[in-house]
């Protein structure tokens, strides 16, 4: 079994040298401590090519298939949880166009050439109260009426907007329900510029238990202006295998899968580097990795995570590779999503357990581990959502009362 976190570099990755990554751990505590953004780690990224990593060769990117970007990104959380989760807004955009394209279809093109000139992307999806998701937005959308009809006009609220303090171009969806083919759901891409002129606005207001430095903080669209050239799709709510949904849904779930397996994968190497180091009284000085209850302890955890990273690396393979799983794509990838999450929350607990006490205080890396990896649950897709995909893929759509 490989678990790359347990050698600390990834000498085989072109965007990450072992100085690099270690770098951006270092960082990693103080950003937390501080509330504040990663800002050098964003710079280092940039000018490592790193946001351009999923971008096709031939567009003027780095060329990592999403099933390469995955690795990647489970080595970029080993480091820095924060800065992964956030990064993974970006990639998870231009992972989009990638489906898209892989689809026939070029609707989503911009993002792969802004991508690589150097862009941000963001997401501004979910919204308070809103368990729809991707399938109906509480945002209104109002078609612009004026002489450069087409483009669109946002105002709600979105929620958990990663990358705040940096996007440039952010991707928001909401609901047309004015057009005579209403409702429909709108997607489009807001410019920074939409900041400055105050039709979006961005709060202070992260300050949350753990994935401090990922800065997601609350945005307002008061307004917010897309042109047409920026609004990519309108398409019915609900439910669908649009290649702009299915292209989100896939590259969201497996990229999550991705960071929050790095956060345990890390967790494990330290409570690996403590049970060697540990002594135990009672058993004459020997190392806590003879003790059979943290052998097995250790043990379990790997395994667990094993299967995980294989599960998450054939996924993205079969969406590089264009597979169909037909009716059971989407529980697949809301049951990675789901599992990878868990198998991380229980793998960085046990790892805070052999690591003992020491892990409680405030500067202990597994200790901040184990704060970032609790936002694990609140990601969609939740527990039920997961259970309910399966149970309908399986069994079929429960029936109304009226049809039992």
């Amino acid at each position: 079994m490989r678990i790359r976190a347990y050698a600390g570099q990834v000498s085989d990755d072109q965007f990450f040298d072992p100085g690099l990554l270690e770098a951006i751990r270092s960082r990693a505590a103080r950003y937390d401590r501080e509330n504040t953004f990663f800002t050098d780690d964003l710079a280092d990224l940039v000018q490592a090519g790193y946001l351009r990593a999923h971008v096709p060769a031939t567009w003027g990117g780095g060329g990592l298939s999403l099933a390469e970007l995955t690795r990647s990104q489970q080595a970029l959380a080993g480091a820095a949880p924060a800065t992964a989760l956030a990064v993974n807004m970006h990639q998870v955009w231009v992972g989009v166009a990638n489906v898209v394209r892989a689809r026939g279809e070029t609707f989503a093109d911009q993002v792969l050439t802004e991508a690589a000139a150097g862009e941000i992307f963001a997401f501004g999806i979910s919204e308070p109260g809103n368990d729809l998701m991707l399938f109906g937005s509480t945002t209104q959308a109002e078609p612009d009426s004026t002489e450069s009809a087409g483009g669109y006009r946002f105002t709600g609220t979105k929620i958990f907007t990663s990358l705040s303090p940096a996007w440039t171009r952010l991707g928001v969806f909401g609901t047309d329900t004015t057009s005579p083919d209403a409702p429909k759901s709108v997607f489009a891409f807001l410019d920074r510029d939409e900041v400055g002129a105050g039709r979006v606005e961005i709060l202070d207001d992260w300050d949350t238990l753990g994935q401090r430095a990922s800065q997601s903080q609350t945005t307002l669209l008061r307004g917010g202006y897309a042109p047409a050239e920026r609004v990519i799709r309108r398409i019915d709510p609900g439910p669908s295998t649009d290649p702009l949904i299915f292209g989100i849904f896939a590259c969201f779930e497996i990229l999550l899968a991705a960071v929050y397996t790095g956060i345990a994968e890390r967790a494990l190497s330290l409570a690996v580097e403590a049970a060697r180091a540990r002594t135990s009284r009672k058993n004459d000085g020997a190392p806590l990795a003879h003790d059979p209850d943290v052998r097995r302890r250790i043990a379990s955890a790997g395994i667990a995570l094993d299967g995980v990273a294989q599960q998450i690396e054939a996924l993205a393979r079969d969406v590089d590779e264009s597979v169909d799983h037909g009716d059971l794509w989407f529980p697949r990838l809301s049951a990675l999503k789901w599992r990878a999450s868990e198998v991380a929350r229980e793998v960085v607990t046990a790892s805070v357990q052999v690591a003992g006490g020491s892990s409680y205080r405030t500067g202990s890396e597994l200790g901040r581990l184990y704060r970032d990896v609790l936002a694990g649950m609140f990601h969609p897709s939740s527990e039920d959502s997961a259970h309910s995909a399966m149970a309908t893929a399986l069994l079929g759509p429960t029936p109304r009362p009226c049809e039992r």
